[in-house]
């Protein structure tokens, strides 16, 4: 759990989409984007808490072309994010339904993307002796549940922690958030961009 923490907790593009969805679609949109990170938490997790070394090999020898993909990826969300306008509390009610399904894959899409997510699973599980023939699939599998249970609550608790000032934010505060949430979130795909070439 803790393991499922210390992964999902840093700040960056999932943490602030999770934030800003939560102040401008409620409560069940930021926990339902974080649960789609975490589900794709749990999928590195198996993968490097399993020893599946040859799918690690495959992510980190096409982590160029995922990087790609996820950095126009966040590029297109943060413009769309920039450019939306707040909803009233009646529209919000009326797309809750329709777009949680949208929130889960587009979190869940680019936490897959990121391949620093594997290293970091591979990095942490081998550093505390818990990958290798000596674990069994039972092991592995509390493992692996263990950073599924521990990301998960990190994205209720910060939901949950910021839906407590849905209400206090006006239009034109949720306008800004919009506006520095679009660029924030922009900046991480071009930053992305950028690195390829480097």
């Amino acid at each position: 759990m803790i393991i499922g923490i210390s992964i999902a907790a840093p700040v960056g593009p999932i943490g602030l989409l999770c934030v800003r969805r939560t102040l401008t679609q409620g409560r069940a949109a930021g926990i339902v984007s974080g649960l789609g990170a975490a589900t794709a938490d749990a999928i590195y997790g198996c993968i490097a808490g399993f020893g599946l070394t040859f799918i690690s090999s495959i992510l980190i020898s096409q982590q160029k072309n995922i990087r790609l993909i996820g950095g126009a990826f966040l590029c297109y969300l943060g413009i769309r994010i920039f450019l939306s306008k707040p909803k009233s509390a009646g529209q919000v009610a009326m797309v809750k339904g329709s777009s949680l399904i949208g929130d889960y894959t587009s979190t869940f899409f680019l936490t897959l993307t990121n391949p620093m997510t594997i290293l970091s699973f591979s990095a942490i599980f081998a550093g505390l002796g818990l990958v290798g023939a000596g674990v069994n699939y039972t092991s592995a599998s509390v493992l692996v549940l263990g950073v599924f249970v521990g990301s998960s609550s990190w994205w209720l608790i910060l939901s949950g922690s910021v839906s407590l000032f849905r209400k206090k934010f006006t239009s034109t505060g949720m306008q800004i958030v919009n506006r520095i949430s679009g660029i924030i979130i922009t900046g991480f795909g071009l930053f992305a961009l950028i690195s390829l070439i480097r």
